[in-house]
């Protein structure tokens, strides 16, 4: 029987994390690294000093391959904690319009993106913000931008992907003026009634992703999934978590298994339980996540599984949808949240008693004293249950996430300072002072799992880092304010949390991010400085995905 090959890594700074979940760090942890890390196949058999005798052995048998990685850093392979897979994909299909500051700008870049894709059947774009847009938006702003001659549809995300903005043949694809208004949606509409383009919250998740997934054949949704995983090992990831699996999205996965065996990336995903007109509705969303959770799990598939159900509990900030307990200062509305105590607690109930574990969107302070309310009344702290976002907690609130151990489960990228410009008017400086109050959240023991919520954000686990220690921007390195910086996280900690953090919150630790003998060989090479300054400077060199290389950047 022919020898298994093995192969060493040396001369490495091998990252040791010693934060396990839960644990506060602080600021000013030091790093512990190894010198050394061996392989054989798709596991890590030794991590320790080049004097050590396994490392002696390896560099004797002729069957090692040797790695001498001249000081370069090895980090686990990063976990995205909260992103959207399929949506990732097809985002880089679409046009970006983050660069865009005005209406103007906006139309002259649909305008271009019309002549240079002539024959697409619609303009897809992505990256607008309400900030861009002040006064308000309609179907007519999108009008008569494509070439002569044709009339496309044109639909464009927020960055956030909470509303959809369209042009008039887009509500006439869409079948827009039959839409009645559902729990927790926003379709704006004129003095007569009929849609006038915009379509937010629930709306945008019942009626517009729907029909984007539909229109996509299932080679498209395919190749989106192919494409998403292919940029993420770019960046070193090796593990995600998806936050709105769908039928759509989850028949696009297993499609790509049935055609190309596993697909290269591990995939724990959530199944969105969508805001129904009854009890028995939404109810009837978690028995299907049920339903697929015991055929796709970690004993049967654990590449690919079913591992609970999300519920967005709230909208965001940025469009006035995220639930305060104080009015929003510039309009002195109070929002309706997307989902009632009442209406969430069956779901939540029900999931705890079927295993699954519990993801809620939470962004407003409202929302976030909601759902906590009902995780400490219905949901196991065993089976690890989870709050996405947090970005406006009480500091009450920020102390019962870690008396509950229930996960913070954060994306820095979204406390970036140049998309925070319009937040003062929003909500009046005061509130501002309680934004994205991370160092509270680990303070006080909540297990971190950082995200990067692509793509509604940028994907680069070491910007995402980067955002969280400095409270600097990443989109805008030259742009010098700072988010309340009092509630920065620490190197080690912020590391920590993009790997094992996220594996912990997803039920993956014992097998993943962290670099230990036993664990699976997912890890990346990283030219970098190990100072929070320099992270804009990293660069991605190689990432290993069960022990074979996936991504070069040679």
């Amino acid at each position: 029987m022919a020898q298994s090959s093995s192969t060493l890594f040396t001369n490495a700074n091998v990252f040791l994390s010693g934060v396990s979940p839960g644990t506060n760090a602080g600021l000013n942890r030091p790093p512990t690294f190894a010198s050394s890390l061996l392989i054989q196949n798709d596991r890590i058999t030794f991590v320790g000093p080049s004097s050590a005798p396994e490392v002696t052995a390896a560099l004797s048998d002729p069957n090692t391959t040797v790695h001498d990685l001249h000081s370069k850093t090895l980090l686990p392979g990063f976990v995205d904690g909260h992103m959207h897979l399929m949506m990732m994909g097809q985002s880089l299909n679409k046009l970006d319009l983050g660069a865009c500051k005005t209406l103007s700008d906006i139309q002259s870049a649909i305008s271009a993106h019309a002549k240079a894709n002539p024959n697409a059947p619609r303009l897809l774009a992505r990256g607008w913000m309400h900030s861009m847009t002040p006064s308000g938006v309609t179907a007519t702003d999108l009008d008569g931008l494509d070439i002569p001659g044709s009339d496309r549809p044109v639909l464009i995300d927020t960055k956030d992907l909470h509303s959809t903005w369209c042009n008039t043949a887009g509500l006439i694809e869409l079948g827009a003026d039959a839409w009645p208004d559902v729990p927790g949606g926003i379709i704006e509409r004129d003095a007569n009634g009929k849609p006038t383009g915009m379509f937010s919250e629930a709306a945008n998740i019942m009626y517009v992703w729907p029909h984007l997934a539909q229109v996509a054949s299932m080679e498209e949704r395919v190749a989106a999934i192919r494409s998403a995983v292919e940029v993420y090992h770019q960046e070193g990831y090796t593990g995600l978590i998806d936050m709105a699996m769908d039928e759509g999205a989850w028949e696009a996965l297993q499609a790509y298994r049935a055609a190309g065996g596993e697909i290269p990336m591990r995939i724990a995903a959530y199944w969105l339980v969508k805001p129904g007109k009854t009890t028995e509705e939404n109810v009837a969303q978690v028995e299907r996540a049920i339903e697929l959770a015991k055929l796709y799990n970690a004993e049967t598939t654990p590449d690919c599984r079913i591992v609970g159900v999300k519920v967005i509990c709230d909208g965001i900030i940025d469009a006035c949808t995220a639930g305060l307990t104080q009015p929003y200062a510039h309009n002195d509305h109070l929002e309706v949240p997307l989902w009632t105590h009442e209406q969430l607690e069956p779901v939540v109930k029900r999931a705890n008693e079927a295993g699954l574990q519990i993801a809620l969107h939470a962004i407003g302070d409202a929302t976030i004293k909601m759902v906590i309310d009902i995780l400490e009344k219905f949901a196991s702290v065993e089976k690890r249950p989870r709050v996405e976002h947090i970005e406006l907690a009480s500091e009450e609130d920020a102390a019962r996430l870690g008396k509950g151990k229930i996960t913070a489960s954060i994306q820095p990228v979204h406390a970036d300072p140049a998309i925070l410009r319009a937040w003062p008017r929003l909500l009046g400086g005061h509130r501002c002072e309680r934004a994205f109050a991370y160092r509270e959240f680990s303070d006080h023991g909540a297990p971190l799992a950082l995200g990067s919520d692509a793509p509604t954000a940028p994907h680069s686990p070491l910007g995402n880092v980067y955002v969280g220690t400095t409270r600097r921007s990443y989109r805008e390195p030259a742009y010098e304010t700072t988010v309340n910086p009092h509630f920065a996280l620490g190197l080690c900690e912020s590391v920590a949390a993009g790997t094992e953090g996220a594996a912990y919150s997803c039920f993956d630790d014992h097998r993943i991010g962290v670099l230990k003998a036993g664990h699976k060989a997912d890890f990346v090479i990283v030219d970098m400085e190990w100072e929070k300054e320099k992270l804009m400077q990293a660069k991605v060199v190689e990432t290993w995905y069960d022990g074979a290389k996936v991504f070069s950047a040679e």
